[in-house]
């Protein structure tokens, strides 16, 4: 069923009633009763000790909880002088069309600036708010993605694919492209709102990424601001970042397509203005199971290594086989080597006219190996010292951009299309 709106008729009525407003929270949440009383704790207040001039309004974009998160937020009392909205959105269930409610009703509002923040946060403070939000009000930035000081193995997806493929197709250094806790102003909610994309998988599981690259494609004013520590609900590399993979490359690669013209003559990359400083407070630790890693890698090999020499160059192919030979000690599964897979991948991706999620589900094992190489070649570091490594590593997408190009254009012949 394709929904005009994500807003409930209750919540409109509410709106209505509120009428405007100067700024705009939004949390979109599922389940999440054991934090959000925290997070809706950490905005009043901070909208309070910064912006009591101001008219808020927060709203708490839910997806149906079968727990008691409504309930949590409806007793938190919040200051007299701002504005709660507890709504269910409708639409299909997901991040994104919580996020969509949570921009329609920007619009609504005509507020100067929207913040969104995630709901099970557990690092969450009062000047997340100002850090967010000031870079729209006072400086003018349409768009502002966090940066986080997060444990070495904690966002592996980011670090080894997103932050990499974002910065070299679009040049632009975004570090938290899926970070979940943006701001950006109403002319960029309203522009969210009226994309043509809230039946598609962004409503479900895509929306932080196509946020950030339709911001930076679009040419909107885009910044970072450093807001510390986060933690959250960690996953771990093995048991639960599988589905995220498919989930995150296959939007990405769909993105490619949308926005061919925006990355195909993109080369290298530049800074974005970045405000506050990053404390220095020690990330909580995550662990990282580097032989179920290993493990989960070689099985892969043993059952679709067929279809990988199919899609892979001849030398891509002879290092992934090289690598399913290693053990866990001494496991190796080189940058370029992988470089060169997501590159190929995405070409495969743009061409494939049979079950295209398929071909990402077959490919799985392949990102539990470079995330085994990335665990050992930074076992020793501090997560500091591992934030540099994936700096230096960020170089090698931009040096393969031609091999990209050239190979999305072979692979594209090829197929006639």
């Amino acid at each position: 069923m394709n929904y005009m709106t994500a807003l409930r008729q209750y919540t409109t009525k509410r709106l209505e009633e509120i009428d405007s407003a100067d700024i705009l929270v939004g949390i979109p949440s599922y389940n999440n009763e054991k934090t959000i009383a925290h997070v809706v704790q950490m905005l009043t207040k901070g909208l309070d000790r910064y912006y009591r001039n101001s008219r808020n309004v927060i709203l708490i974009a839910d997806g149906g909880s079968t727990d008691d998160t409504r309930e949590a937020v409806r007793d938190y009392e919040i200051k007299p002088w701002q504005e709660k909205i507890v709504s269910i959105y409708r639409g299909p269930g997901g991040k994104g069309t919580a996020l969509r409610s949570v921009f329609e009703a920007a619009e609504k509002l005509s507020v100067k600036a929207c913040a969104v923040v995630d709901a099970d946060l557990r690092s969450i403070t009062t000047d997340w708010v100002r850090h967010l939000l000031d870079p729209v009000l006072e400086k003018g930035f349409e768009f502002v993605a966090p940066v986080y000081l997060r444990h070495k193995y904690d966002a592996t997806i980011t670090n080894n694919i997103v932050y990499y493929l974002t910065r070299a197709l679009y040049g632009k250094r975004v570090r938290q492209p899926i970070g979940g806790d943006f701001a950006f102003s109403r002319n960029v909610a309203q522009f969210y709102a009226g994309q043509d994309v809230w039946d598609t998988d962004v409503a479900r599981y895509g929306i932080d990424i196509w946020m950030t690259t339709t911001a930076i494609t679009q040419g909107f004013k885009v910044c970072q601001s450093n807001l510390g520590v986060k933690i959250h609900d960690a996953k771990d590399p093995v048991e639960h970042l599988g589905p995220m993979f498919r989930q995150v490359l296959y939007i990405l690669f769909t993105l490619m397509e949308t926005f061919e013209s925006s990355w195909r003559n993109v080369r290298g990359s530049v800074t974005v203005e970045t405000f506050g400083k990053m404390d220095a407070v020690s990330p909580e630790p995550v662990a990282a199971d580097l032989e179920s890693l290993v493990e989960r890698f070689q099985t892969g090999f043993q059952q679709f290594s067929p279809l990988w020499k199919e899609i892979f160059c001849p030398d891509c192919f002879e290092s992934i086989r090289a690598a399913a030979a290693l053990p866990a000690g001494s496991f190796d599964f080189p940058l370029r080597t992988w470089v060169q897979i997501l590159y190929e991948l995405a070409a495969t991706f743009h061409t494939w006219t049979r079950n295209r999620f398929k071909i990402i589900e077959l490919v799985t094992p392949l990102y539990y190996a470079r995330v085994a190489a990335f665990v050992r070649q930074t076992w020793d570091l501090s997560s500091e010292e591992a934030e540099s490594f994936v700096e230096e590593q960020a170089l090698e997408f931009e040096a393969q951009k031609d091999h990209l190009v050239e190979i999305w254009d072979e692979k594209k012949a090829a197929a006639g299309t």
